[in-house]
């Protein structure tokens, strides 16, 4: 199924910012951009957001396209539209990959996400994201200590897609 990146996966991020894809989402990146056939150097695009944002979200590129699209649809009155333009659409960073099925990440990424040593994979369905593994498993960890707080110790994530 195209666009559906799953699972976490840990890869060593070189001197010259060179991390590995996970195949399977080498795969997807593949599915995602008409061009790849021709090209084999799949394009994908990083987005890094607000100041805010913790990690790099990854969309293929035609996932990034439809994605600009809805943005692009909404009226120009909408303070969305606005916002979704300075977050989404101006900070991204369009690239591909390496013949080696590599992605080079920016220097200037690598540093605001502190992606020195490992970055962490994780498969979100229609995009993935890449962590710092620490801040990751911290974020993760309160995430996760809310929800049993709120929800209560028995919780089952399944629940929420109701009737599951």
């Amino acid at each position: 199924m195209a666009g559906m990146f799953i699972g976490e996966y840990t890869f060593k991020v070189d001197s010259k910012g060179r991390v590995s894809i996970p195949a399977l989402f080498r795969r997807e990146l593949e599915e995602g951009d008409a061009e790849a056939a021709v090209t084999k150097r799949p394009r994908l695009v990083l987005v890094y957001g607000a100041d805010t944002q913790k990690m790099l979200q990854v969309h293929s590129y035609t996932g990034f396209q439809a994605l600009a699209a809805k943005i692009n649809a909404l009226p120009y009155s909408d303070q969305s539209r606005a916002i979704l333009q300075r977050f989404v659409l101006n900070k991204a960073h369009p690239t591909e990959i390496d013949p080696d099925g590599r992605l080079v990440l920016p220097a200037s990424l690598r540093e605001r996400f502190k992606l020195a040593g490992d970055a962490y994979f994780a498969g979100m369905g229609d995009i993935f994201e890449i962590w710092n593994p620490e801040t990751f498993a911290e974020v993760d960890k309160a995430r996760l200590d809310k929800l049993m707080a709120d929800k209560g110790e028995d919780f089952d994530p399944l629940s929420l897609l109701g009737g599951v």
